[in-house]
């Protein structure tokens, strides 16, 4: 590894450790932990805000799906399809980036995801 990568992953676990302790305040409203997280980052640990959301989106990630079977394949994954594996069974589903635009994104029951600027 180099200085950069472990940088940005004592920042990602910072981003974790602080959402960790700050999710009871935040049920339900994930944009508000994720820009609180971005803000802590930013404020208390000198991280650039465009470094910081990123760290802070993925540590989200971490904070809702560790314990799921499923991971993302990024060397299958392409710009137009998603790669996710299936750890239990080690079967890989290709989802095309249209369907969860379609169903996650432009939904009307879209609550609980949100743009992050």
């Amino acid at each position: 590894m180099n200085a950069l990568q472990d940088y940005q992953d004592d920042m990602q676990a910072a981003a974790l450790a602080y959402m960790q302790r700050h999710e009871a305040e935040h049920l339900g409203a994930s944009q508000a932990l994720i820009n609180r997280a971005a803000d802590h980052l930013e404020c208390a640990l000198g991280v650039t805000r465009p470094l910081a959301e990123k760290l802070v989106l993925r540590a989200y990630g971490e904070l809702h799906s560790a314990d799921q079977p499923y991971r993302v394949d990024l060397e299958a994954t392409s710009a137009h399809t998603l790669a996710l594996v299936d750890t239990r069974t080690g079967l890989t589903h290709a989802i095309p980036a249209e369907l969860i635009a379609r169903y996650l994104i432009a939904t009307p029951k879209r609550k609980r995801l949100t743009a992050v600027n």
